[in-house]
Order: C-alpha cells, then structure tokens, then sequence
C-alpha cells in the first residue's frame, strides 16, 4: 500500500508541478495581452491624432487650391483686358500716324 502511496504521491507532485507551469505560463499570457493592449491603444491614439491632422491639411490644401484657381481666374481676366488695351493703343497709334500723314501733306500746313 505505501508503493501505491508513494505513486500517487508523485502522481500528485507532478500534477501540482503542471497546475503551477500552468499558473505562470497563463501569468505570462496576461503581461503579454496587457502590453498588447497597451499598444492598440497607443496606435488607435496616434491614429486619431494623425486622422485630425490629415483632414487639418486636406482643408488648408483645399483653400490654398482654391485660392490658387481665384489667382488663375484674375491673371487670366487680366492678361486679357491688358490685351485689348494693347490692341487699342496698337490701333490709336496707327490712326494718329495716319492723321499726322495726312496733315503734313495739307496745304494748310505747308509753309511758303
């Protein structure tokens, strides 16, 4: 009967041993999920943060393009009104010349 007491014993030693290896690998487990956690939440954070700024920077490129297309739209109107304001400068100076051509050969203005 002891034999069958000392088997059971070691049975139980063993058994103890497993539960315990159990215990502290379950304990690791933990720590480990903890500091995974820790880290989701870190990472959802920085996630936030970057989300805030990116729709920050899509704004401000938004008015600075729109801003860039009322600049466009003003250089563009102006190249032309400058246009025709060298078109009509082109075109006084071309009847002014003809009227001065045509007084010089006037006889009024021919002195004797």
């Amino acid at each position: 009967m002891t034999q069958q007491g000392a088997v059971l014993q070691g049975y139980n030693n063993e058994l103890v041993k497993c539960v315990e290896d159990l215990c502290m690998q379950k304990e690791e487990l933990n720590k480990q999920i903890q500091q995974a956690e820790e880290e989701k939440n870190k990472l959802q954070h920085e996630i936030q943060v970057l989300s805030e700024q990116l729709e920050h920077v899509c704004e401000n490129l938004a008015q600075k393009v729109a801003s860039r297309n009322e600049l466009d739209k003003i250089l563009a109107e102006t190249e032309a009104a400058y246009m025709k304001i060298l078109d009509s400068s082109r075109t006084l100076l071309n009847v002014l010349k003809k009227e001065a051509g045509s007084l010089k050969h006037s006889p009024e203005l021919k002195t004797n």
